[in-house]
């Protein structure tokens, strides 16, 4: 039987997450809350820059481990809410709130389940982590604690996927291209104008397929999302750049995919980073088979989060739903967070691999 209290402590923990502001690279006020509260609940965790975490009890590097992330950051509220983002209002079975759904509904479900997990004998060692900067992908994210971690076998990412299981990501690739020509007086039959130098190039990212396609994740996305050219009306533009984001399965890299682009177009291409690689866990992996067993959907996520920089195999599952983030008057469920817990119980607890 899952104590009641887990359940109470969550919901209260997130309205008090809501009520303290952690847009990304702003988290301090959150991860003090997360310390305080792990050190209330009988834990000694650990803490660099805005990242806390805390080791069950029994630790043996003999076992296999398992970490249970989420993040505090949020993204700033837009549009015009009912009421203040930072006020949790409870109604109607459920609670709104800046970040309530994404990801403040996983993170307090992920830490319940840790409190009863690491209360019981388990055959791997469990870990839990609140962790900032994933909104926005930064350095100081969980990719910077994972040296002080340890080695992980898997990790468990809450995010809000209904509680169903994606068990592929897509990665994230941004590339800038810059197309040439040569600048001339527009009311004269001179200069070469780099607009139209770069028709066909654009129509390229439109148009063009990868290969391979994947069972889960499809095809590789691409999709032009800024243009920028010409200084004057009547100067022919030199030079034309642009923006490609590039949503990528599991069946390339994010180098081998720049490589193949680069290949095909004649114009001068730079990527951002290639941090952000696609993820996927094998379908046989125990946890993959418990929730199948469970009556689980595996679906793959065309949506980024910290997945992809955690170089082990990992499954995205959360209470709440991805339609919600980064919504005005976001929210979840209360019975949401409660399924969540005891879903997040029914998989770990027990789990040998």
């Amino acid at each position: 039987m899952i104590p009641e209290s887990l359940h109470i402590d969550a919901v209260e923990m997130l309205k008090m997450l809501i009520s303290i502001p952690s847009v990304s690279r702003d988290e301090k006020q959150a991860a003090d809350m997360m310390e305080e509260s792990l050190q209330r609940f009988g834990f000694s965790p650990s803490r660099k820059n805005n990242n806390v975490w805390v080791v069950a009890p029994g630790y043996d590097e003999s076992r296999p481990t398992i970490l249970l992330n989420s993040h505090i950051d949020t993204v700033k509220a837009s549009g015009n809410w009912d009421h203040d983002p930072l006020t949790p209002v409870e109604s109607d079975g459920k609670i709104t709130g800046l970040g309530s759904n994404d990801a403040g509904g996983p993170l307090v479900a992920l830490m319940a389940a840790f409190r009863y997990l690491s209360g019981r004998s388990q055959a791997y060692n469990l870990i839990f982590a609140a962790t900032a900067e994933e909104e926005v992908s930064g350095v100081n994210n969980v990719a910077s604690i994972l040296p002080l971690i340890g080695d992980v076998d898997l990790g468990i990412v809450g995010e809000p996927t209904r509680m169903q299981m994606a068990v592929a990501e897509k990665g994230l690739l941004v590339i800038d291209g810059i197309v040439y020509g040569k600048a001339g007086h527009a009311a004269r039959n001179e200069g070469v104008n780099a607009i139209i130098e770069a028709l066909p190039v654009l129509q390229f990212f439109k148009d063009y397929k990868f290969e391979k396609v994947s069972p889960f994740l499809g095809e590789v996305k691409m999709t032009v999302t800024g243009i920028n050219a010409g200084t004057q009306h009547n100067v022919i533009p030199d030079r034309c750049s642009f923006m490609v984001d590039v949503r990528i399965n599991e069946c390339y890299s994010n180098q081998e995919v720049f490589e193949i682009l680069k290949n095909q177009v004649s114009c001068e291409l730079n990527a951002r980073s290639f941090r952000l690689n696609s993820s996927s866990i094998p379908q046989e992996h125990p946890i993959v088979k418990r929730g199948i067993d469970m009556g689980l959907e595996a679906f793959g996520s065309p949506t980024t989060s910290d997945q992809a920089v955690m170089p082990f195999d990992t499954l995205k599952i959360g209470p709440g739903d991805s339609a919600r983030s980064h919504t005005v008057n976001e929210y979840i469920y209360i019975d949401e967070i409660k399924a969540g817990i005891e879903t997040y119980i029914k998989l770990l607890d027990g789990l040998t691999f």
